[in-house]
């Protein structure tokens, strides 16, 4: 396998100083993560130094690390780790030849991405690197750019914040020749105060684009012509997608056989008729801002097209488990990783046009960093679920409480205090032919849920 990065390389990067020569294949700063051949960033941090981990990293099979202080094993000596970390990124960006896209949006980044990846993929297989998990902060950026291959043609980096100037300043580590954002909503507006704000902070995206850049960013948003605003001082092109007067958008869409949608495109170039396998509305935008991106770099949308069509559900994204109880079938939507207003209404609507189940059931956590919009927020949820004609809810915390009222005893709620709770209450209700939307912001945890009610059903027929 070619060298990802020589000793003398990072040395060069980093300003460090290598104890001996060695080549990694990849780079990580989990020490969990570690395999034969990678370099191990000892990163710093809140709880644990990652120095006490070389020893394992290197049992593990790591080839080097780079850390702040000598170790037994092949290292490159640095005064700090994580700068090292950042220089190794921005020497990645330097000699890389690839066409770089970035993500950002307050929903869909993720799923964006990867699909992104799938469709760039399709076109050029094995020459496409993306971000993976959600490695999308001051850490994960740099790392992601790091693991860059030396002959990548094309590469998705996702780009996430908390705060003004997050953005800003990963995008000029990434310098991205394209620029995505997906759609604005009120997520993180606990610390950003309203969506006029958060809609400026995606914004910055823009702000690292190359000469000659492309910024793609959504049609079906209020927010719209501040976008474009933003985007006009540093891109050479702006690409609108969605419905309406759109650069692309969907002529025709509809519900596909067997789930997803079928969907007829008017492109930059063409127009498209294709499937994706993803269900709901959001999909239908998410595949719409793939294609612009895809055409934007002069990818084949055919392609593209067929990529989506075969894509699978991403964990904690919509992913579906088909599990036995009582001689027959439960649906299990995994929506777990994240949620804010806009997506919990999303797949709140694609949970209700599940049109072959005998009940739908919502187990819904607390959506996270809204402050003092938080029960505002959450009661607005209210007609979402209504309107999906949802027959069970199962609510989780305190901060559910404001829902739980505006639902105002309209249909079947149970309120529990953890997700252990929440878990024996749905166990103890599923029958067959029910389908279960399972959702919250990461920090709930509701992913334990999943893992322990698709396991635990599979387990007990």
């Amino acid at each position: 396998m070619t060298a990802l990065w020589t000793s003398d390389e990072i040395a060069a990067a980093t300003g460090g100083t290598a104890s001996a020569p060695f080549d990694v294949t990849g780079v990580t700063f989990d020490s969990r993560e570690v395999r034969p051949g990678d370099l191990f960033v000892a990163m710093p941090g809140t709880v644990h130094d990652g120095h006490r981990f070389v020893d394992g990293a290197f049992a593990a099979g790591a080839a080097g690390a780079i850390v702040s202080h000598r170790v037994s094993g092949p290292h490159v000596l640095v005064d700090d780790t994580f700068a090292a970390l950042q220089a190794l990124g921005r020497a990645s960006r330097e000699r890389s030849k690839a066409t770089i896209l970035g993500v950002t949006g307050s929903v869909g980044k993720t799923s964006t991405k990867e699909a992104l990846f799938s469709a760039l993929d399709r076109n050029r297989p094995g020459k496409v690197h993306r971000s993976v998990k959600s490695y999308n902060n001051h850490t994960g950026v740099p790392l992601s750019l790091a693991r860059m291959p030396r002959d990548a043609e094309f590469a998705v980096l996702e780009m996430g914040m908390n705060n003004r100037g997050e953005i800003a300043a990963l995008t000029r580590q990434v310098r991205p020749n394209l620029a995505v954002v997906t759609a604005i909503a009120p997520a993180h507006i606990e610390n950003l105060g309203s969506e006029e704000a958060i809609a400026d902070a995606k914004a910055e995206i823009f702000e690292g684009l190359e000469p000659g850049g492309v910024a793609i960013l959504p049609n079906d948003t209020s927010h719209r012509d501040r976008l474009v605003k933003a985007a006009r001082r540093f891109a050479d092109r702006i690409i609108t997608f969605g419905s309406g007067d759109a650069d692309v958008h969907a002529v025709h869409a509809v519900a596909a056989e067997g789930g997803g949608s079928l969907i007829s495109a008017a492109l930059l170039e063409r127009e498209l008729t294709f499937t994706i396998s993803q269900r709901g509305e959001h999909w239908v935008s998410n595949a719409l801002a793939v294609l612009a991106a895809i055409e934007a770099v002069g990818a084949d949308a055919a392609r593209a097209g067929l990529a989506l069509a075969d894509m699978g559900g991403l964990k904690g994204r919509g992913e579906r488990h088909l599990v036995e109880i009582g001689g027959g079938d439960v649906l299990l939507i995994d929506e777990s990783y994240n949620a804010n207003p806009a997506s919990m209404a999303a797949t709140l609507k694609s949970l209700g046009a599940e049109r072959d189940a005998t009940r739908r059931i919502a187990v819904l956590g607390p959506m996270r960093e809204l402050g003092e919009h938080s029960d505002t927020l959450h009661a607005s949820l209210a007609p979402a679920i209504l309107e999906a004609r949802v027959d069970r809810v199962i609510l989780i915390g305190e901060e559910m409480r404001p829902l739980d009222d505006a639902l105002d005893s309209r249909l079947a709620v149970d309120c529990v205090a953890s997700v252990e709770e929440a878990t024996e209450t749905l166990m103890r209700m599923l029958q067959p032919g029910d389908a279960v939307l399972v959702k919250a912001s990461n920090s709930v945890g509701l992913a334990k849920l999943v893992e322990r009610v698709a396991g635990g059903l599979a387990c007990s027929t």
